[in-house]
């Protein structure tokens, strides 16, 4: 009687050891070159594109004319610390589907059953939803406000009755300082309206008010002056976009005539133009005899009153 020279199950045992020696290995660590290549790729697609966005002239829609080379260094800033920050979102939500998807197909292939993993990432990932809703939602108002480029820092923005200098800006939160120097750390989700006070241009309203027994076209024609003189001036070049308008009246009000001047500048040069403005003014006011009436209030003692009435009682 003679015995088989390989035997089924030492065959079999065989079989599967080299299948978790060699075979299993071999086919994880195929998957890790796989995506490790495919990581890299599609990091270096991220950086062309954000290379190239910060190279472009512009955004669309986002293009203005700038008069000053602090400006046009100061939008490129702007510009590569936007795209930066998208890309750097992207490369990390890139890399997060990699390893989410690779290591359960690497699961898989070590004879794991991934369903109940899988069923249960759903169920963890649905608790924490409704766990951290605000969270999440800071999150996501942080990446549309990048994307849609709502503020970047060095602007002056207005948010939930809040006014300041943008002075940092992440996913999660925007850091506001005010003009009396506190700071406020603002969550993206709480963020609902904005006022940016730093895009594109910016506009200084000045509203003048002079007596009513004054000529109005005098008036008129003299802040035109004003307005031109500034308009030339070679200190304030290139800080106004347009030519200042005069409106005209803007209102009757119990005590003066508001007559309103408009000047058109770049984006956080209003307050000081405005001020200027309202100086040259106020000296051009003065010389030209235009009264700028103020509110007068006349204050009678009792005392006063009183003894006045006496004394007329008296000498009648």
């Amino acid at each position: 009687m003679s015995i088989p020279p390989n035997p089924p199950l030492l065959s079999v045992s065989w079989s599967k050891l080299g299948e978790w020696v060699i075979g299993i290995p071999l086919r994880i660590l195929g998957l890790i070159l796989l995506a490790v290549v495919l990581r890299w790729v599609l990091h270096r697609v991220i950086d062309k594109v954000v290379h190239r966005a910060v190279e472009a002239p512009a955004l669309a829609g986002k293009i203005t004319k700038m008069h000053e080379p602090g400006e046009e260094i100061h939008a490129s800033s702007r510009r590569s610390q936007r795209a930066q920050a998208i890309g750097s979102l992207f490369k990390s939500v890139v890399t997060g589907v990699l390893v989410a998807v690779f290591a359960t197909m690497i699961l898989d292939q070590l004879g794991i059953n991934i369903a109940p993993i899988i069923a249960s990432a759903g169920i963890v990932g649905l608790a924490l939803g409704f766990g951290a809703q605000s969270l999440v939602r800071d999150y996501l108002s942080g990446i549309f406000m990048i994307i849609e480029d709502q503020y970047g820092v060095g602007d002056s923005i207005e948010v939930n009755n809040i006014s300041g200098t943008v002075e940092a800006v992440t996913l999660r939160i925007t850091r506001l300082r005010s003009l009396d120097g506190t700071v406020w750390y603002i969550p993206n989700g709480e963020i609902l309206t904005v006022g940016n006070h730093s895009q594109n241009w910016a506009r200084a309203v000045i509203d003048v008010g002079v007596g009513y027994n004054e000529d109005l076209n005098k008036v008129q024609r003299v802040l035109r002056e004003v307005s031109h003189d500034l308009w030339v001036d070679e200190d304030f070049k290139g800080q106004i976009i347009e030519e200042p308008e005069v409106t005209g009246v803007e209102a009757l009000a119990a005590d003066a005539i508001t007559v309103r001047v408009l000047v058109k500048t770049l984006p956080l040069k209003q307050w000081a133009i405005a001020r200027e403005m309202r100086q040259r003014i106020k000296a051009r006011l003065d010389y030209e005899g235009i009264e700028i009436p103020f509110p007068q209030r006349v204050i009678w003692h009792r005392e006063e009153k009183d003894a006045a009435a006496r004394e007329q009682k008296a000498n009648a």
